[in-house]
């Protein structure tokens, strides 16, 4: 690994530690949801409002991959 992946790392580190912060909540929805509900083949519904009133919502159902990719962030938490 050369400097610049390393502090790329360490820049995502950073990000996760302040997106953390900002939203104390969601780590532990994203516990309990793990713990109770993520398997393959759960659907993740997701919504985002802007502030003018515009409205986004998609869905995804999970495949292994998926599952393996959060198992991953959350081992780069040191969870």
């Amino acid at each position: 690994m050369n400097l610049s992946q390393l502090s790329k790392l360490q820049k995502l580190k950073s990000g996760l530690d302040t997106f953390q912060r900002n939203h104390p909540k969601f780590g532990p929805f994203l516990e309990a949801a793990n713990r109770d509900a993520l398997e393959e083949g759960s659907i993740i519904e997701i919504t985002v409002s802007s502030p003018g009133g515009k409205r986004y919502e998609t869905n995804l159902k999970l495949k292994q991959d998926d599952l393996d990719f959060l198992r991953l962030l959350k081992e780069m938490n040191g969870r």
